[in-house]
């Protein structure tokens, strides 16, 4: 085991000894899928410390536990179909597909850089196929391939944006941090057919959705 490997497996317990990780879905996607490799290599000696990193061009990768939380929130199985909107790094993506095992994730970045550093990421880790990544306004999210099982949002926004509720599948869940006031807090948007309900989780800190 290399001090990469070491590292990761001493973050994942803590995580779950804190009850962050609950299912064994996420806990070996969180193993499986080496969090360095998405981050600089001039700060990947932090990568298995829990706590977000600044990346590039104002962004941030999200701490391992807000990463295993937002997995766990939607309780991943086999063939579901995820929209992340904010692919950063690419490594939320990742982790949520090998969650899964089987069935799609999307990912859209507005920032073409990050898209291509997203991209790039994703191949490297092996998950280009499962794993897609667009260029363009999260906001509006993918109609071409909606309905989605899950949604998650990694930046804060004032309002749920209406096209994402549209595209999401009744019986899907969408996670979301939304600004209220001077905080910010992570909800969970069930949409069912008589229509939405939310349920706050915590608070956190995320940039802004652009």
């Amino acid at each position: 085991m290399n001090e990469f490997e070491a590292a990761r497996r001493r973050l994942i317990d803590e995580l779950k000894a804190d009850g962050i990780v609950t299912s064994r879905a996420v806990e070996e996607a969180m193993l499986s899928v080496p969090r360095h490799i998405f981050v600089p290599r001039y700060i990947r000696h932090y990568a298995y410390q829990d706590t977000p990193l600044a990346i590039m061009r104002g962004q941030t990768i999200s701490a391992p536990h807000m990463v295993a939380m937002m997995c766990e929130l939607i309780k991943p199985r086999g063939g579901m179909r995820i929209l992340e909107v904010g692919a950063g790094t690419g490594y939320q993506a990742c982790v949520c597909a090998r969650a899964i095992g089987e069935g799609e994730v999307y990912t859209i970045e507005i920032d073409p850089y990050l898209t291509l550093y997203a991209t790039i990421n994703v191949i490297q880790a092996g998950y280009w196929g499962m794993v897609k990544v667009f260029q363009g306004d999260g906001k509006m999210g993918l109609p071409k391939y909606a309905p989605f099982d899950a949604i998650l949002v990694t930046a804060a926004a004032s309002t749920v944006p209406q096209p994402l509720i549209d595209q999401l599948a009744v019986g899907g869940v969408m996670v979301i941090p939304l600004k209220e006031g001077d905080y910010q807090r992570l909800y969970v948007i069930e949409k069912g057919k008589d229509g939405v309900r939310r349920r706050f989780i915590t608070y956190v800190s995320f940039v802004d959705l652009k």
